[in-house]
């Protein structure tokens, strides 16, 4: 908070002193949004930051780096805000830009490659997405080396993206690599250390290495506890990708009480209505289920399919799971045409499934 008073107090003496449009001025307004941006603050990082780009273009001119850096900036905030179609337009123009001016192998260019990659991935482009981050890898490998925290980042997002793509063998092979190079570089405690053992937790469940997962999971779910507490998101994430290797190895009972805690947990940190929340209620339901708990199962299952109605809308993936779930459980209790009817609304390729989920690492 001193920071963003500070910087306020600079861009307004600069005003005052120099004048709105000058570089130094616009220089501090810069400053003053990416402190916003980094204070989660980022309509006011989005508003400052459209601002005093097009004073930079017409001031020092479209392909000075303060001009490349405020578009990136900008590029970034619009990511985090979720508008993805706008990230990708002015990452794409700052990357080309950049491309021209600094190079290819310079570090800033590199960053932008690697930011535009997020956002194809933001975007579903995985494909796009593969291509730029194997082309980043690659270069950083041959510019900053394989034990720069940068590369290893790289490398944590490119297996990310081999995920997505299917190609589990290839993300698996990157996955054990990345945490024994972060073990080494920033030390076996580090979020960033966590987040790749997760992930390879992940890959692993995805690859049918259930028990590989578990001993993994329990590892991460222990350090983040002690780490980054049990509050937190990313422990959160942790004990429900845990539950899920848990119910899917047949230790139900585990499952069901780790679940429970999970739930508790997320309706307190994040809300009843967020979809990770309901991911956990739907997770639990199906656990009660094949516990044989089916008034449990009934009472849960009908609630999380009203909320993720609501929050995700009624032709939303989730909400045909959760359809198709709900239908299974009154079949169970004998309440046939309550089953028939839900049915009637479900698409042919609503399955009943359990959610293993990846962290991100960008």
């Amino acid at each position: 908070m001193e920071t963003e008073k500070l910087e306020e107090d600079v861009h307004q003496l600069n005003c005052q002193i120099l004048g709105e449009h000058h570089p130094d001025t616009l220089a501090s307004m810069n400053n003053l949004a990416m402190t916003y941006y980094k204070l989660g603050k980022l309509e006011m990082a989005e508003k400052l930051q459209e601002e005093v780009l097009p004073w930079h273009k017409q001031v020092i001119g479209e392909h000075h780096p303060d001009t490349l850096l405020s578009m990136a900036n900008l590029a970034m905030t619009y990511q985090m805000l979720g508008k993805s179609k706008m990230a990708e337009k002015l990452g794409e123009e700052v990357l080309t830009l950049r491309q021209q001016v600094i190079g290819e192998h310079h570090s800033e260019t590199l960053r932008s490659m690697a930011n535009l990659a997020g956002t194809y991935s933001e975007l579903g482009r995985w494909e796009m997405a593969e291509k730029l981050e194997e082309e980043v890898l690659g270069l950083r490998k041959q510019l900053i080396g394989e034990h720069h925290p940068d590369t290893l980042r790289s490398m944590a997002n490119l297996a990310m993206t081999y995920d997505k793509l299917g190609k589990l063998e290839m993300a698996e092979k990157l996955e054990e690599e990345v945490p024994l190079l972060r073990k080494q570089v920033i030390g076996e405690h580090h979020p960033d250390t966590l987040h790749s053992m997760a992930n390879l937790a992940s890959t692993y469940y995805m690859l049918g290495k259930l028990e590989m997962a578990e001993k993994l999971e329990e590892e991460v779910l222990l350090m983040r506890k002690q780490v980054i507490g049990e509050h937190h998101p990313d422990t959160l994430l942790s004990m429900a990708n845990l539950a899920v290797t848990y119910q899917m190895l047949g230790k139900l009972e585990m499952a069901e009480k780790l679940e429970e805690e999970v739930l508790t947990l997320r309706k307190q940190v994040i809300g009843e209505q967020h979809p990770d929340t309901l991911l956990s209620m739907a997770n639990l339901a199906m656990i009660y289920q094949m516990l044989g708990k089916l008034e449990m199962a009934e009472k849960l299952g009908e609630e999380v399919l009203a909320l993720r109605k609501q929050v995700l809308g009624e032709h939303h993936p989730d909400t045909l799971v959760s359809i198709a779930n709900l239908a299974v459980t009154y079949q169970k209790l004998g309440k046939l045409e309550m089953a028939e009817k839900l049915q009637e609304n479900m698409s042919p390729n609503s399955l009943q499934q359990d959610f293993h989920l990846h962290e991100g690492d960008a």
